[in-house]
C-alpha cells in the first residue's frame, strides 16, 4: 500500500509542477525564434524597446531610444512582459505562440 502512495505522489507532482513548467519554457522559446524586426518588445530585466535587427548569433538589438541601442540575447525578451505590454499599449504583434 505503501508504495502505491509513493507512486501516486510522483504522479501528482509531475502533473502540477513539472509538466506545466517544461509545457512553459517551450511556449518561451517559441516565442524567442518568432519574434521579428520591427516588434515591441520587454527585456526580462524591464527594459522596453523595439527590434531594429536580429543576428544570427541569436542576438537582437533593442533600439531603447533614439540613437541608443543594445544588444540582448534573443532568449532575455520576456513572452508574459511582452504580451502585457502589448495588451496595455493596444498594439498588435506579430509573433504567434504555437502551444
Amino acid at each position: 500500500m505503501g508504495i502505491f502512495m509513493m507512486v501516486g505522489m510522483i504522479v501528482v507532482m509531475y502533473f502540477f509542477m513539472i509538466r506545466p513548467q517544461q509545457k512553459k519554457a517551450k511556449e518561451q522559446k517559441a516565442f524567442a525564434e518568432t519574434i521579428a524586426v520591427g516588434e515591441k518588445v520587454v527585456t526580462t530585466s524591464g527594459i522596453h524597446g523595439k527590434i531594429t535587427r536580429t543576428n544570427e548569433d541569436g542576438t537582437i538589438a533593442l533600439e531603447i531610444d533614439r540613437n541608443t541601442t543594445v544588444l540582448v540575447e534573443r532568449q532575455a525578451i520576456s513572452m508574459e512582459m511582452t504580451q502585457a505590454f502589448n495588451k496595455r499599449t493596444g498594439a498588435a504583434t506579430t509573433a504567434k505562440v504555437i502551444a
